[in-house]
């Protein structure tokens, strides 16, 4: 850890691929899921088990908030199953790092406290965007200090509720926040969304489908076609012994690896059925030329001989940008990447960031209102810098694939969400060249 309490940098020169990347790669558990699992456990009317959670540096300031608040989190058989009993809440200090999900979903929670609750983070969360989740807390009768990192909610046991308008076309979060915890308010919760279109409503489609299936009713209203208003009625979380899926967003650089190499990988355990963002890979794949087929064995993407390029609004799933802008980067034709103009507020800028680096490589990507332009342009080596979010180191690695002598500043941010990543990439790696010209079930990385 550095001396901020952040994950140390660490410098790392992506590999190049010198033939076809032939593997198995299974991905630990979705990040989304094992933290929603994480608060509802916590306020739950009894003990849950949440099995295949992720255990990565988002995941675990998650724990480390809930157990500051007094919930009981033990490891099972394995750091990936967890028992979870729920405490009486109390005031705390919570560390937020630099997990928006520990920063959105956890304020609502902490207002059901029986004393103040502080919240910080790393330097670069204290930029992020939180007053929309804030005001949202005050509307419903919560006394908060504070608009971004560091703030304090001042808790007293009980939130009066109600209904609250926000513009939450800035985050999906600010939504899921106000609802995961909102069936223990006294009169519920209804959140108005009045705004721009709210980006990456698949998660909150995650969000309602595991309230539901906690036993909380959910109601949801729609407006132009698009659902703008989500009420949550008062009771009971009842306890759910939860299984996470795997993490396909997390999965989707390795999917990324067959395409830019004619190779072929395969991602066990893919679900038929999820409200992930990640699962929109597949679509966007297909489309860029690769043969994309999904059986009881997992999902397996083949890389064509041409690399397409595509004309894709990403509103929804826009998690995916960093690795579909590698993608266009190393695709014979144009593409233009669409309704992604909130990236600007993740953990960096991603569209200034994404269009700064592969400028530094000789690449062609602009910046429009709400996307990239990404044309076709020979690229070399040099510095790539991550900005400390994973996603962008993921995206250099990608790169590196095809481009030698990429030297990513800062693999160890890529910890936020899939620990040893490095490691899983060198392997596939190493694990394509011992089979060569086999079938890819012969090459693993677990």
């Amino acid at each position: 850890m550095g001396e901020d309490g952040g994950v140390s940098t660490r410098a790392w020169t992506a590999p190049t691929a010198p033939r076809p990347v032939r593997a198995v790669v299974a991905v630990p558990g979705s990040k989304s899921m094992t933290n929603r699992a994480l608060v509802l456990a916590a306020l739950a009317d009894g003990p849950s088990t949440v099995t295949g959670a992720l255990r990565s540096r988002d995941t675990d300031l998650m724990i480390a908030a809930l157990r500051a608040l007094g919930t009981g989190i033990t490891e099972a058989d394995s750091a990936t199953t967890l028992h979870v009993v729920p405490g009486p809440i109390r005031g705390a200090h919570i560390d937020c790092g630099l997990a928006g999900t520990v920063m959105r979903f956890v304020p609502p929670l902490a207002a059901l406290a029986d004393a103040d609750v502080q919240f910080d983070g790393d330097e670069q969360a204290r930029t992020r965007p939180q007053a929309t989740l804030l005001d949202g807390l005050r509307g419903l009768g919560v006394r908060v200090d504070g608009d971004r990192l560091p703030f304090t909610v001042h808790a007293r046991g009980e939130v009066p509720g109600g209904t609250v308008t926000i513009d939450a076309s800035g985050s999906s979060q600010f939504v899921s926040g106000l609802l995961l915890s909102a069936a223990r308010f006294d009169a519920g919760v209804t959140v108005r969304h009045d705004g721009p279109p709210v980006p990456s409503l698949p998660h909150i489609d995650m969000t309602v489908a595991m309230l539901r299936r906690a036993g909380v009713t959910v109601e949801i209203a729609h407006r132009h076609g698009a659902p703008s208003e989500w009420t949550v009625k008062p009771g009971a979380v009842r306890a759910v012994d939860w299984v996470v899926e795997p993490d396909l967003s997390n999965a989707t650089p390795f999917l990324a690896a067959a395409a830019v190499t004619g190779g072929e990988v395969t991602v066990p355990h893919w679900p038929a059925e999820t409200t992930q963002a990640g699962d929109a890979i597949r679509a966007i794949l297909t489309d860029m030329g690769a043969d994309v087929r999904r059986t009881d064995a997992g999902l397996t993407v083949r890389g064509p001989g041409e690399l397409l390029g595509l004309d894709v609004d990403l509103h929804d799933v826009g998690e995916l940008a960093p690795t579909v802008t590698a993608l266009a980067a190393l695709a014979t034709t144009p593409s233009t990447l669409r309704g992604i103009a909130h990236l600007r507020g993740h953990e960096t800028d991603r569209l200034a960031a994404l269009a700064t680096e592969f400028a530094g490589l000789g690449g062609d990507v602009t910046e429009t209102a709400d996307g990239l332009e990404i044309r076709p342009s020979p690229l070399h080596g040099g510095p790539w810098r991550a900005y400390a979010d994973h996603r962008m180191a993921t995206a250099g690695a990608i790169v590196g694939l095809r481009v030698p002598g990429i030297e990513i500043d800062d693999v160890a941010t890529t910890a936020k969400t899939l620990p040893g990543f490095d490691r899983m990439w060198e392997t596939m790696l190493d694990s394509s060249a011992a089979h060569d010209g086999s079938h890819p079930e012969g090459a693993r990385t677990e």
